[in-house]
């Protein structure tokens, strides 16, 4: 990255923003909600674009849902892709993989923008293909 006329602030911060996307994005795998809750502001947004996604904002609502999302999501891995970083916004592609209620094997394809002040997520759209996801357990059941 070409720095020049940048403070050390600005040169540091795709890091910083990268550094904080991946962790959350790890954090899922741990199964652990007060983990992956850590990365998240007080105030946090959520948003989702797929029909089957819905939103909630603060971290305490967030809190509160990652319980039921990680059992349903048995061994849930976002496997990261690629990571574009525009100052404190990051785009993070993946790939989802986990066993939809300890059964089904699922895998998705994505992409979240994650805003990120003070190292914390401030605000999070996910874009994933519902369809796709049903899909899979349409195949599962058959």
């Amino acid at each position: 990255m070409n720095t020049a006329g940048m403070s050390s602030t600005d040169a540091s911060a795709p890091s910083t923003t990268e550094s904080v996307a991946r962790a959350y994005m790890a954090s899922f795998a741990s199964g652990d909600p007060d983990a992956v809750a850590a990365h998240v502001a007080a105030d946090f947004v959520n948003e989702h674009t797929a029909a089957l996604g819905s939103g909630c904002t603060g971290r305490d609502a967030y809190r509160e849902r990652l319980p039921g999302f990680l059992s349903d999501m048995a061994g849930l891995v976002y496997d990261v892709e690629h990571v574009v970083v525009d100052g404190t916004t990051a785009a993070v592609f993946y790939t989802m993989t986990a066993r939809w209620q300890g059964g089904t094997p699922i895998r998705v394809r994505g992409a979240q923008r994650l805003v990120i002040e003070a190292d914390l997520i401030v605000h999070r759209v996910d874009y994933w293909d519902s369809k796709v996801f049903l899909d899979q357990l349409d195949a599962g059941t058959t």
